[in-house]
């Protein structure tokens, strides 16, 4: 017996009716990314893992999906210069070393590592500020849930080689538009990994920034006492995580936020460096007219490592799902690879998560995710050379088309273009064909119409 097919666990396939509703979220968010300024640019699937590895954090770093070497990627391993112990005659190795010796390469984790190693390749090629927007797929050994795939799309937008933060505010207003023209609320919570340093610093601990940001990442998903217990666990005395945590609970105006920080981080020259940089970012925000709730949320981290300057993250208001866009500030992330202080920011539009939120919020556009606005009707060969022409004018219009392939019962045709989703049926007979026009049915209504070849584009609209 044939072996049923199946797909990978973490990965999905796309029907034509869930296409045109991805293509619609795409299509949307490269409109708004044209607007200002920003240029296609696509890296490859497969980057070295020498550029992923350390870009991501300990836990990122264990989600990279490593590629085998060609061939007999394990031939001539000497397996006993990865021995790590023997026990009862069984043989432990260190498996992470060994995978780097037969994986030189892995799937794209996200698409700012790539893009900074492609700056830094095509420097002398580019204009800065060089500003690129990028839709592609990326991978992640996560474990599937829902809204948690280990192949998803992003939809990142960057610009890289400007300190100004009329970038962030740029970010914020794509944002606004991007979510305004889906119909989606959304509130932007807006925070500075500047703050976040200078609360390592005022705790003790500022050896522990990462260990700190790892770990008030996870407040929404496992609360404050659970981030409090890491904290502990990541060796923070509960002296540090006083001093930390009343910032996490900080509510109030983002000018009365604004105020509590400059108090608490008084003594550290970078983290009141950051609330400088947070309060001209709110004060440009104010004067561009964002229609969506922007706010100062000081738990937010993002716990990518490459992030110094501002943070951002998006959710929507109306459909409970984890974060739908984010992004921030990296200020020398091309200078792993050799070219340093070139300062970038960047957001990425979670494509899956997005989907998911307008198909849960019934948010897609009829017309957005329809195909073929009309079916003509085959009754023969004499009717096919009326039509096929009347066909190709309405083509050329930019209206879709189909005929139906085959001469058989019109009930058939009719079943077809109902389980299509079509909504207008061309009947072309023997009578029609002499008359020179077209029966025009519309199958949301039963409304029939005669109309001429020259009338059936303003009619179907």
């Amino acid at each position: 017996m044939a072996q049923k097919p199946s797909i990978p666990k973490g990965t999905r396939d796309f029907s034509p009716v869930e296409m045109a509703g991805r293509n619609y979220i795409f299509d949307t968010v490269k409109s708004v990314f044209k607007k200002y300024g920003f240029l296609p640019l696509e890296t490859p699937s497969m980057e070295n893992l020498s550029t992923l590895l350390g870009k991501y954090g300990e836990e990122g770093d264990k989600l990279l999906f490593k590629v085998l070497n060609s061939g007999d990627a394990f031939s001539g391993v000497d397996y006993d210069g990865y021995k790590v112990g023997e026990e009862n005659g069984k043989r432990f190795y260190n498996s992470n070393a060994l995978s780097l010796k037969v994986c030189e390469k892995g799937l794209r984790y996200d698409l700012t590592v790539p893009f900074a190693r492609y700056v830094v390749q095509h420097q002398n090629e580019l204009t800065f500020p060089f500003k690129r927007y990028q839709l592609q797929p990326v991978w992640r050994a996560d474990r599937p849930q829902k809204g948690r795939y280990r192949e998803f799309y992003q939809c990142d937008v960057d610009v890289i080689g400007s300190r100004s933060l009329l970038n962030e505010l740029e970010l914020v207003q794509i944002v606004d538009e991007v979510f305004s023209m889906f119909d989606i609320r959304v509130c932007v919570k807006i925070n500075n990994r500047k703050i976040l340093s200078g609360l390592a610093e005022i705790s003790g601990h500022p050896d522990k920034l990462i260990d700190i940001t790892v770990a008030i990442d996870k407040i929404d998903k496992i609360g404050l006492d659970a981030v409090k217990d890491e904290l502990r666990e990541r060796g923070l005395d509960d002296a540090a995580i006083s001093v930390i945590e009343p910032v996490l609970t900080l509510s109030g105006t983002s000018a009365q936020k604004i105020s509590t920080m400059r108090g608490i981080l008084s003594a550290s020259e970078v983290g009141l460096k950051g609330v400088d940089e947070l309060e001209e970012l709110f004060g440009l925000i104010e004067t561009s007219g964002v229609r969506q709730e922007v706010e100062i949320d000081l738990s937010l981290a993002r716990g990518l490592n490459y992030y110094t300057g501002a943070i951002f993250e998006v959710k929507a208001k109306d459909f409970a799902i984890g974060s739908i866009c984010g992004g921030g500030r990296y200020d020398d992330l091309t200078g792993i690879f050799g070219l340093p202080n070139m300062s970038g920011v960047g957001i990425s539009f979670g494509a899956d998560r997005i989907y998911d939120v307008l198909l849960g919020l019934d948010k897609f556009p009829k017309e957005a995710v329809s195909g073929t606005r009309v079916l003509f009707t085959n009754m023969g060969a004499a009717e096919l050379r009326y039509l096929i022409p009347i066909a190709k004018e309405l083509r050329l219009a930019g209206l879709p088309v189909e005929i139906y392939p085959d001469n058989v019962k019109l009930k058939k045709q009719f079943d077809y273009a109902d389980k299509k989703g079509i909504k207008y049926l061309a009947i072309v007979g023997e009578n029609e064909v002499n008359k020179g026009v077209v029966t025009l049915k519309d199958l949301t209504t039963g409304e029939q119409v005669e109309v001429t070849p020259a009338e059936i584009a303003e009619k179907i609209k």
